[in-house]
């Protein structure tokens, strides 16, 4: 079975950079550029994984985490943050939220991969 996961970040070449890595390792990709679309995509469809920048207009990456938690089909769902950040107070705010695991840009395919292989 194909396994589907969402990639939430305002960065177009990040989105591609990620895309591109998901793919080649036969996972499917849905796309969004800040954490309200994503919201919007989560609350009509489902995906295995959700990988979220922190950063971005209208709605953040933990922003982002906790409304999916609210979200039934979304309550066990892996949620990774792909970030520049790397405080452990930001990485404190996103484990309250209900992230899963935080990943610091720039990311290593490799690793990123072998993350989500634990994850599904």
């Amino acid at each position: 079975m194909n396994r589907t996961i969402m990639t939430v970040d305002d960065s177009t070449s990040m989105r591609q950079m990620v895309r591109a890595t998901l793919q080649s390792a036969g996972y499917g990709v849905v796309e969004a550029s800040d954490g309200q679309e994503a919201l919007e995509y989560a609350r009509q469809n489902s995906v295995d994984l959700v990988i979220s920048d922190v950063n971005m207009p209208r709605m953040d990456g933990i922003t982002l985490v906790g409304e999916l938690r609210t979200l039934p089909t979304y309550r066990l769902t892996p949620v990774l943050l792909l970030t520049t950040e790397s405080s452990q107070e930001k990485k404190q705010e996103g484990k309250r939220a209900g992230a899963t695991g935080w990943i610091v840009k720039p990311f290593n395919p490799a690793q990123l991969l072998a993350t989500l292989r634990k994850l599904l």
